[in-house]
């Protein structure tokens, strides 16, 4: 028995390092688009202030950050308001980061309108999903001291498990995490009153039919990938109470 315990071990540990090096290797190394952080002011309007927060999404690594949604979204908001927007959004960063570094660049201009897009590294990182939840929460509350009425919007993860660079059962593990995630930010939007949008739900499908839709890294998206998250988002901002 002890001779099979000890090989089953032995089994886990390569199967582990194989799928380790799987992920570090299957795929180029891309990098990180330098963006503007100054505030922009676009459109005529009444006026309104806007902040994207998050993750190497909302920076739009893999793709043309001018076709990223951010980018997108600020465009979208100008056709009927004098928009004054800024992301301070980072590759890389998890819900955690969001409320210790993210934060107080985003209070700093009181804005009306919020997209918080962040997840992913947190479904990569296996951060507990109570810490994830907190972080969230006490980010929400933040936002509302600096403006009472401001309007948030919780992208959630992606559909991580629609990721090429992860072989199998690694792939199927996060497609089942970010589902848990998920769910979690989906009762966190209902309980906070702000507004989710389904990025995963409307575009995983997309993303695993369409392999060619992420960059060399096979992690994150190409622009034409980044467009296919803009409706949703665009959609949200609707619910939000901004219809142009």
């Amino acid at each position: 028995m002890i001779y099979i315990i000890l090989g089953f071990l032995a089994a886990s540990i390569v199967f582990v390092i194989a799928e380790a090096l799987w992920i570090q290797f299957n795929g180029q190394t891309i990098p990180r688009p330098e963006i503007s952080r100054a505030s922009q002011t676009l459109g005529f309007g009444p006026s309104l202030r806007y902040v994207v927060m998050g993750d190497s999404t909302a920076v739009a690594q893999g793709g043309d950050y001018t076709k990223g949604y951010a980018s997108a979204t600020a465009a979208y908001l100008a056709q009927s308001h004098t928009v004054t927007w800024q992301n301070v959004a980072v590759s890389g960063e998890r819900a955690g980061g969001v409320l210790t570094h993210q934060v107080s660049q985003a209070v700093k201009s009181k804005p009306d309108v919020v997209v918080i897009a962040v997840g992913a590294n947190d479904v990569t990182h296996l951060t507990p999903i109570s810490s994830v939840a907190s972080s969230l929460r006490k980010s929400i509350a933040l936002l509302r001291q600096s403006n009472p009425g401001v309007r948030i919007i919780l992208t959630g993860s992606p559909d991580m498990g629609s990721v090429p660079r992860f072989g199998q059962p690694v792939r199927w593990l996060a497609g089942k995490r970010t589902q848990t995630l998920n769910a979690m930010v989906v009762e966190l939007a209902k309980e906070q009153q702000v507004i989710f949008a389904p990025i995963a739900e409307k575009t995983g499908p997309t993303f695993r039919a369409h392999p060619e839709l992420f960059a060399k890294d096979k992690f994150h998206p190409t622009t034409q990938g980044y467009e296919v998250w803009i409706p949703v988002l665009i959609e949200a901002l609707k619910k939000s109470g901004y219809n142009t």
